[in-house]
């Protein structure tokens, strides 16, 4: 049985998110094929942290990558045990690397010589094992859309002798930046890290290197997902020249992903409510806004408006404004739709919004009720919807 968008929309209303859990698959198998093999692959829950996508992407093989005590606690429902969540972040606190430790986690990725402290000092009150990455603050290089390293950044650190020299340090972990503009890009910044990993062992031998990730995907306008069709063997030559054991494990080479693989499978459903003119400017009012969507965008971060709907006509010499119901001037989700296209009653979807897409936005502004979020397994024909809620408790 097919669910078709605007059959979603009429039984569940709108504004609602749909989740097509075969995408995500798909997008896992795509990724696989690029990657070398051995190799580990975490999911990123920041991307996505809803239990039925991250739990696709355990039974295809991946680790999880969490930030966070929530992003765990979805990580464990989703099936993942705590030995296969890698907990990173550059302000961790005593008390959730405690409760992170307590749910069985044992890796993290360490940033500065503090934050090695408490994870080091927090696992020896448990008498816990621990295996900490140390996160290398190196060259950023290629063209990235969000660049994490490679300058004065939170992220990181030097890789200096005496925390190399740690022995809960175990293994390096990379990670310049997201959204690489094409292949060669992220095999420049793959191959700068590949190198300085190999720096870093002839003086001190690890057991893990994660390399990150970069891997790019279009947001909230129609486009395909990129396809690396040389990536994987570029990325084994490399290997095989600078970290030569890595076929056998030694080291264990890691990547990450979060928006490569849920980008495509999400779209925000949306109803036009009004169109509005003032003097030539055209603005379309949806039952959506920064809110549901890119609300770090509103703040002038992550992205700019820029959302374009599915099936949208060629923009000609006039646009219009889509804007939310939110009331605040920030509440654009873009500029570039095409003038006198939208009617009251309209439905608008938004495409390739399964990754940053409601939790990277503005959920509690206003006070509105969060979107339905409908997930779709084609396979067997089940939709499940749920919905987030925010809630005031009383502290004990």
């Amino acid at each position: 049985m097919t669910h078709t968008t605007s059959a979603l929309a009429a039984r569940f209303g709108t504004p609602l998110y749909v989740y097509r859990l075969d995408r995500v698959a798909a997008a896992l198998r795509d990724l696989r094929a690029a990657l070398p093999q051995p190799s580990r692959l975490y999911y990123s829950l920041k991307a996505n942290p809803h239990a039925r996508i991250a739990g696709v992407l355990r039974q295809g093989g991946c680790h999880a990558e969490v930030s966070s005590q929530g992003e765990l606690a979805v990580a464990r429902e989703a099936g993942f045990s705590g030995a296969e969540c890698f907990y990173t972040g550059p302000a961790k606190s005593p008390a959730e690397i405690t409760a992170a430790l307590g749910q069985g986690v044992f890796r993290f990725s360490v940033e500065s010589e503090a934050d090695l402290e408490r994870v080091r000092a927090a696992a020896a009150q448990r008498g816990a094992r621990v295996e900490c990455l140390l996160r290398v603050n190196g060259g950023s290089a290629g063209a990235v859309g969000l660049r994490m390293t490679g300058g004065a950044s939170q992220f990181g650190t030097e890789p200096s002798q005496d925390l190399l020299e740690s022995p809960s340090v175990t293994g390096l972990h990379f990670f310049p930046g997201s959204g690489a503009r094409d292949e060669d890009a992220l095999f420049t910044a793959f191959l700068a890290s590949i190198t300085q990993a190999a720096q870093i062992r002839r003086r001190t031998p690890v057991t893990d290197v994660d390399l990150g990730g970069g891997f790019a995907a279009p947001y909230a306008r129609p486009g395909d997902r990129p396809r690396y069709p040389t990536l994987r063997r570029r990325l084994e030559i490399a290997l095989d020249e600078h970290l030569p054991g890595w076929r056998d494990g030694d080291p264990v080479v890691c990547f990450e992903s979060g928006r490569y693989l849920t980008a495509d499978a999400g779209s925000l459903v949306c109803t036009v409510l009004e169109t509005k003119r003032a003097g030539a400017a055209e603005f379309v009012l949806l039952d959506s806004g920064i809110n549901h969507l890119g609300g770090m965008a509103g703040l002038g971060r992550f992205v700019r408006p820029a959302a374009l709907p599915v099936g949208a006509p060629p923009v000609g010499t006039s646009t219009a404004t889509l804007v939310g119901p939110l009331c605040t001037p920030a509440d654009v989700l873009g500029r570039e739709a095409p003038a006198g296209t939208y009617r009251s009653g309209d439905t608008v979807v938004f495409p390739n919004v399964g990754a940053y897409g409601l939790t990277a936005s503005l959920i509690g502004f206003l006070s509105r009720p969060a979107p339905l979020e409908v997930v779709v397994d084609e396979a067997t024909g089940a939709v499940s919807a749920s919905r987030l809620e925010l809630s005031r408790r009383e502290a004990p």
